[in-house]
């Protein structure tokens, strides 16, 4: 077993000790570096589970928080999926590795899209759909196929309408729901029949707010 490897599996083996126990999310973390998409003075922490500092004022979710998120999203190969908040790239990464076909990932800093798109691997960037623009904008929705799965990189106060009606029957949509300071994982889910399910309240979750509009600088 290589060094990588090493660490890898050491990686994972932290995260079930923090009580991460889906199998997939484990596998796919294990799969995707953390350190590829985290900024270059703070790849020697990527392997920690910690929030690193990305520019332009945002922030890399802690491992164990994307792998909650991710475990409540199951994904199912072949799904479409639409990501609010894309980051560094990390997660978009993640959700290919779980077997999503396609993902539309919409970030509001043209800077940290423009990285985001680095970062992926070059057999990732036909599949990742990296848009520059506010993804809690309804009418950024119009003309689009539903999604199967939805998530939210962020807090939210409510849950936007406008993603709950993108969402296919049979869809998922995970966020993290509340007052600033106390957010909570929740997930909503639709039915064959098209009605939504009453949005199933997680864990407490520390995310930082999404902002809604595009960016007018950086």
């Amino acid at each position: 077993m290589n060094e990588g490897s090493i660490e890898d599996a050491a990686f994972v083996m932290a995260l079930r000790g923090r009580g991460v126990r889906d199998t997939d999310t484990l596998r796919a973390m294990e799969r995707v570096p953390r350190e590829r998409f985290a900024p270059a003075h703070h790849r020697d922490l990527a392997r920690r589970d910690l929030a690193l500092p990305l520019p332009c004022g945002q922030t890399m979710t802690a491992p164990t928080i994307v792998a909650t998120m991710l475990a409540a999203l199951a994904v199912r190969p072949g799904a479409r999926i639409l990501e609010v908040g894309t980051g560094s790239g990390y997660v978009t990464a993640l959700l290919l590795r779980l077997g999503a076909r396609h993902v539309r990932s919409v970030e509001r800093y043209a800077t940290l899209a423009e990285d985001a798109r680095d970062n992926l691997l070059p057999e990732d960037r036909p599949l990742a759909e990296i848009v520059t623009g506010d993804g809690l904008d309804p009418d950024a929705l119009a003309g689009l196929e539903p999604f199967d799965r939805i998530l939210l990189n962020g807090a939210v106060p409510a849950l936007p309408h406008a993603l709950a009606a993108a969402l296919a029957p049979g869809g998922r949509l995970v966020a993290a729901l509340g007052p600033a300071g106390a957010t909570a994982l929740v997930t909503l889910a639709r039915g064959a029949d098209r009605s939504h399910d009453a949005p199933r309240p997680g864990p407490a979750l520390r995310l930082t707010p999404l902002t809604p509009g595009r960016a007018r600088v950086l």
